[in-house]
């Protein structure tokens, strides 16, 4: 059995969910299939997800939304006319938006999680409407009646363990199953999504519920690419890799895959395949456990930016126990999650998403830090990027860091920070955010001869 699943733009229009039919009824194994909203049609179209939110937002403030609602109907309609499915479809579709709006409560955010989740949900019942129409029995299948338990963190749910005993019930379905992504329920009954890009969560855990045989995610690109092609035209795709290496990348900007859609997979050892809806042919990348590679290979690069760091001197830092700790734990108490802490003797950085840093928290986090460490010098520093070389190969290999850094060098791209993971598969290199796409360039070219 395969569970597949098929992101935005694979489900974006008629044409589109016409692929997605032939695309599964190919194979016979491909039993349970995972689908995400509309997304973009062309360049300046709007996602049904945005439309939504929109939506959503109109009612909160208590404004007229009878004209975003029927910009989301619209859309289903066009979807509806063009696969020449009942009228009722999208009567069914408008019913359910108003039924969503009339009955919310006072959780906003629960509201907000409402709202967002009909996208998959109303898309999957047209899918599973398109199916039918092509004579292949499809089903929708509700994630809240099969178990798809989540935590009531709206907007950012976790799956409970549990669901994933509950959701086995689906190897069994004679049918081919059509699942909505994005969303489940709470043990309450109240609807909740995953962090945003969710449908791939979605599909793991489903994957890993039934035991499948490989999760194929189905997108718009062939592959996953050693680098951002949209900054390096010519990188080279990627055929084989390992969970491990995959999950670097996506941490640092590799958007082809929502980074914590891998975790339910890496449990259940489940291959993934990234493939492309619009060349079905083209073999994709293979997502595995393990793989054999050679000494010093280097399987991708990625950059993002949007950090800023924090840098504390303190001239015997090294002798005050709990200094580390006790930064950390500001950090904690003010909501600020970290991403790398590199450190010496007399100095610590701490390396964090700008967006977790807002300039009214940067003033309290930076006093408090002042007070209660009693520091001599703190400097925070907005505007950097960073970049991961990621590869198995590299464990042990000597002479990577040379590399990399007399690449940056020739390049003329100043280092602010290096720090290498424990499990030696990758480095991090923080550099300006004006800098980014030419260190992309300069490390390409060292390692791929991109």
């Amino acid at each position: 059995m395969k569970v597949v699943k098929f992101g935005g733009s694979s489900v974006s229009n008629a044409e589109q969910i016409t692929k997605v039919i032939d695309i599964v009824t190919a194979d016979a194994d491909r039993r349970i299939v995972v689908v995400s909203a509309p997304g973009k049609r062309h360049g300046g179209d709007t996602k049904v997800t945005d439309l939504l939110i929109a939506l959503a937002n109109t009612v909160l403030e208590g404004a007229d939304h009878e004209v975003a609602l029927q910009g989301v109907v619209s859309r289903y309609a066009e979807i509806q006319q063009d696969l020449n499915l009942p009228e009722s479809v999208v009567s069914t579709i408008e019913a359910d938006l108003r039924g969503r709006i009339e009955t919310r409560g006072e959780n906003h955010l629960q509201f907000m999680d409402t709202m967002k989740a009909s996208g998959e949900d109303n898309n999957a019942k047209v899918v599973a409407e398109a199916f039918c129409k092509k004579g292949h029995p499809a089903k929708y299948v509700n994630p809240g009646e099969v178990g798809m338990l989540l935590s009531d963190e709206f907007g950012n749910a976790e799956v409970l363990p549990e669901s994933f005993e509950k959701l086995s019930v689906l190897k069994g379905e004679s049918d081919i199953v059509i699942f909505p992504g994005f969303f489940g329920h709470t043990r309450s009954g109240e609807v909740a999504t995953f962090p945003r890009g969710g449908s791939d969560i979605t599909g793991a855990i489903l994957a890993a519920a039934v035991k499948a045989e490989v999760y194929e995610n189905f997108t718009d690109v062939d592959s996953v690419y050693a680098m951002d092609p949209r900054i390096v035209p010519n990188a080279p795709a990627i055929d084989l890799m390992t969970y491990r290496e995959m999950r670097e990348l996506a941490y640092a900007g590799f958007g082809v895959f929502h980074d914590e859609a891998i975790v339910p997979a890496v449990h259940a050892e489940i291959p993934i395949c990234i493939k492309n809806t619009n060349r079905p042919e083209a073999p994709g990348t293979m997502i595995v456990p393990e793989r054999k590679y050679e000494q010093t290979e280097v399987a991708g690069i990625s950059s993002a930016d949007g950090f800023c760091a924090i840098y504390i001197d303190k001239y015997m830092m090294n002798r005050e126990v709990g200094f580390g700790r006790r930064l950390l734990q500001i950090l904690e108490e003010e909501g600020i999650s970290y991403e790398h802490t590199p450190s010496g003797i007399d100095n610590m950085s701490v390396i964090l998403q700008s967006a977790e840093l807002r300039a009214d928290k940067e003033v309290g986090v930076v006093a408090r830090i002042a007070a209660e460490l009693t520091p001599d010098n703190i400097n925070v520093e907005h505007g950097l990027a960073l970049l991961m070389v990621v590869g198995e190969g590299m464990n042990y290999a000597v002479g990577m860091a040379a590399k990399a850094t007399q690449a940056l060098g020739d390049a003329g791209v100043n280092i602010e920070m290096i720090n290498q993971g424990a499990s030696e598969i990758s480095m991090m290199f923080a550099v300006k955010d004006i800098d980014r796409k030419k260190a992309v360039h300069a490390l390409g070219s060292a390692f791929f001869q991109a």
